[in-house]
């Protein structure tokens, strides 16, 4: 918001404090001063009024005059080279003389222009920086003095500040807000405008052609309505003084109407709003809710289609407001309009804002609306309004004020005594000046009581302005305000150092992103709210519908993201379209997964490795594969305690859900805690995001209170140094049966059958065969099983035997067969 110091002087004199010390003030009260802009022409030393005496053309170019120019009694007369064209013998303009500064660093010299002498130069009002016309010579039609210093003819111009006011303060959005600030900082007496209309002063002749009624059919969103009819206006140029501020803070004067609502607007942060009473048809003003397709026209000639829960102000037949955002083209002040209906009125906050959201549209007055307006100084601003039409376009209040809905009285007390104040702050501070700074923000005092030795208890009303106020704290907040931040003393700080180990996730985190960077993984991060078209290719649509937000902001983050790997695609196919070779991605973050019917929030690392295509290296190198997956799978759960390879593990099945049925895996599941699937991801969803060759993958989830902090920490183990005794067995299985399932029967099988005797340290698989010699529908699978005792060397009296127990306890238990 930007806020004009002369504006300011009106409230509160600030005579003799800088510039800089007002911006200073501001940011020490809480607000951030985004910049300090100074309008007018700044000081120009041996700029003076000239009047042109001839002018004749130059004899080398044909668009440049000779002209002799009259400086005054002082400088005489000064011959000058021109090049503009929108002057004439005895016009009067700004003369800039040999030694003259102008803004940019440019120095007038003595020079020839073309052959011919040159004692100065004649300026344009860019030049002078008071406007953007560079077209001309800036014509003084007010003809002043020759030699008069140009300082002395132009506008003094102002200083404005641009000010960003924080969403709890409200109140800060008007020059009245800033300068009862400034007034609190610097100790001074606050002025409010004076007003002189007040109800009593209407006269009581109602114009019911005019408007006749005014009725609110949107409850709680129009809780104050107000309209008075002011007829016998003439609608023309506002004062300068009114234009000046207004154009100092950013506003195109319009007419003497149009600019009075939006003054009153930037000093009392009251929207307002004037209607041609005759363009409102029916002479009756409703407030309600736009029909579904309603349309209306705004002052921005755009036809809008409204939504059904959007406020509107309509007459008797359309809409002609959309409430405290914008009016209607053809509901507005025109230079014939004669009568007038005020509109100051409260709309709820949240009402505004929907509708400028959903309308992509906003305006001074939907800023203010949205952030709160305060109902309760609503009739003095609109007292201010019909003050200043009546002043500066005429007429006289017809009928009385049209009001519907009422104030609710306000009151707001906060008791605290000035020990609080101390204790919360540190620091002492003189109990008056805490209490002068308090009646300085105009917090009246309304009981003083003694606490027995803890000083007085003040009880403070606070202004209806100041809604943020609500509790003691709130007060110390604004006792320090006005002390200043800078005074407050520094000291030591004495605490008990303790030490404390990070997060557990935070080390799995750490440790996931410390091992895959090393296998020269990138890292990357991605948003955790995804898209749902990209959601349904890893998700049943029933999960797809858990995972959705209820109010998403955008439709591109309008899920929550049920895998890492859907993101990291995304990141690959960017790096792939911009000639990137970045093929090793990895990312950690959180995962949301259906757990027991509901979702669980789940600590995920996950990677993908594309297939490098088209980059030309010395030497080819092997090509990742299912087992390479496999393997950083298993190295990220090994930092959640997990040992993935003593897991069993089951191929992806239909429907795949993102991955290549028959080349994926999973092992693990969610109900006890974590789940993890690597292998290639499919190649038809590859082919439909535009990734180029094959892409293998892993993704690990695990319940956040699964990981704890000496998840890595392993046990000592003695091992043996006895040789090991090795034994291979072939078994006969089903075609469709999968080697994981087989091996762990087989192993447990073993286990049992071993005892107690020695150890049983690995069942691994190493060779699969179909074909001849073999039923239809079967294949064999060949184990290596590798035995060793702590204590001795295992004789083959014992592992044979034992080896003979588990071929035949296997075949019992599960019907394989043994191939010879």
């Amino acid at each position: 918001m930007k806020v004009s110091l002369s504006w300011l002087q009106s409230y509160v004199d600030l005579t003799g404090i800088s510039a800089e010390d007002i911006s200073r003030a501001i940011t020490f009260l809480g607000f951030e001063v985004e910049q300090v802009i100074r309008t007018g022409a700044p000081r120009l030393d041996n700029v003076f009024v000239g009047e042109v005496l001839t002018r004749d053309k130059h004899p080398n170019a044909d668009k440049l005059s000779v002209c002799t120019v009259d400086v005054g009694p002082v400088h005489g007369v000064k011959r000058i080279v021109c090049g503009a064209q929108n002057y004439t013998v005895g016009d009067r303009v700004p003369v800039a003389l040999v030694g003259a500064v102008l803004p940019g660093n440019f120095v007038i010299k003595e020079a020839k222009v073309r052959g011919e002498a040159s004692s100065g130069m004649m300026c344009s009002a860019k030049e002078l920086t008071i406007a953007e016309d560079a077209a001309g010579l800036l014509i003084l039609t007010d003809r002043p003095a020759t030699g008069t210093p140009i300082n002395d003819v132009l506008p003094s111009g102002d200083t404005v500040f641009d000010i960003e006011i924080t969403p709890n303060r409200p109140d800060a959005l008007s020059h009245l807000g800033v300068a009862r600030e400034l007034a609190a900082w610097f100790k001074k007496d606050l002025a409010y405008p004076a007003v002189s209309f007040t109800p009593a002063a209407i006269s009581a002749n109602p114009r019911t052609d005019l408007l006749k009624s005014v009725r609110v059919d949107a409850g709680t969103d129009c809780p104050l309505y107000t309209a008075t009819v002011i007829t016998g206006v003439k609608v023309g140029p506002s004062p300068d003084w009114m234009q000046q501020r207004l154009s100092a803070v950013g506003l195109r004067p319009i007419n003497n109407v149009v600019d009075i609502g939006n003054y009153v607007m930037l000093e009392y942060g009251q929207p307002v709003h004037a209607f041609d009473a005759k363009k409102l048809s029916g002479a009756e003003i409703v407030v309600r809710y736009a029909a579904e397709g309603e349309k209306i026209t705004t002052l921005d000639s755009k036809e809008r289609v409204l939504p059904a829960n959007s406020l509107v102000i309509a007459d008797a037949h359309k809409p002609v407001v959309i409430a405290g955002i914008m009016g209607s083209a053809d509901s507005g002040v025109s230079p014939d309009t004669t009568d007038l209906v005020l509109e100051v009125a409260c709309f709820r906050r949240q009402s505004v804002r929907a509708t400028s959201k959903h309308l992509g549209l906003a305006s001074d007055s939907s800023y203010r609306y949205e952030r709160g307006i305060d109902v309760h100084s609503l009739d003095e601003a609109a007292h201010r309004f019909i003050d200043l039409i009546l002043a500066h376009a005429g007429g006289q209040v017809a009928g009385p004020i049209h009001r519907v809905g009422a104030d609710i009285p306000w009151q707001r007390e906060i008791t605290v005594t000035p020990s609080y104040i101390n204790e919360k702050l540190g620091f002492e501070i003189p109990a008056a000046e805490m209490r002068a700074s308090l009646e300085s923000l105009e917090l009246a005092l309304v009981r003083e009581e003694d606490t027995e030795g803890r000083g007085p208890a003040w009880t403070f009303s606070v202004p209806s302005w100041r809604d943020d106020l609500d509790r003691p704290i709130d007060l110390v907040e604004e006792v320090v305000r006005l002390y200043g931040a800078e005074k407050i003393p520094s000291s030591v700080v004495n605490a008990p150092g303790l030490i404390g180990n990070d997060d557990p996730i935070v080390l799995f985190n750490r440790a996931v992103s410390a091992a895959l960077v090393g296998q020269g993984f990138n890292e990357c991060v991605n948003y955790t709210l995804r898209p749902a078209k990209e959601l349904a290719a890893w998700a049943t649509p029933a999960a797809v519908a858990d995972l959705a937000l209820a109010n998403p902001f955008v439709e591109d983050q309008s899920h929550l993201r049920n895998t890492l790997v859907s993101g990291l695609l995304e990141s690959l196919k960017l790096n792939q379209s911009r000639g990137v070779a970045a093929s090793h991605l990895f990312e950690t973050g959180r995962v949301f997964i259906e757990r027991n019917g509901q979702l669980s929030e789940c600590v995920a690392a996950a990677f993908v490795i594309a297939e490098e295509t088209g980059e030309r290296t010395w030497r080819t190198r092997e090509s990742a594969d299912f087992y390479t997956a496999k393997r950083h799978t298993a190295t990220i759960a090994s930092f959640a305690g997990i040992e993935l390879e003593r897991q069993p593990t089951s191929l992806v099945a239909a429907p795949a859900l993102g991955w290549q049925e028959g080349h994926a895996a999973t092992a693990g599941d969610i109900k006890h805690g974590w789940t993890s699937t690597f292998g290639l991801v499919s190649l038809a969803h590859l082919k439909a995001l535009g990734i180029t060759g094959k892409v293998y993958a892993g993704c690990f989830a695990i319940v956040s209170e699964k990981v704890t902090a000496d998840a890595d920490r392993r046990s000592y183990k003695p091992f043996s140094l006895q040789p090991a005794a090795l034994r291979d067995l072939a078994l006969v299985v089903p075609e469709a049966m999968s080697s994981a399932e087989v091996q762990k029967a087989l192993a447990k099988t073993a286990r049992a059958a071993v005892g107690n005797a020695f150890a049983l340290e690995a069942v691994n698989v190493f060779d699969v065969y179909q074909g001849k010699g073999l039923p239809e529908g079967t294949k064999s699978l060949a184990y290596s099983l590798v035995f060793r005792a702590s204590d001795r060397t295992l004789t083959d009296d014992e592992v044979n035997g034992v080896f003979t127990k588990i071929q035949d306890e296997l075949v019992k238990a599960t019907g394989y067969q043994i191939r010879k």
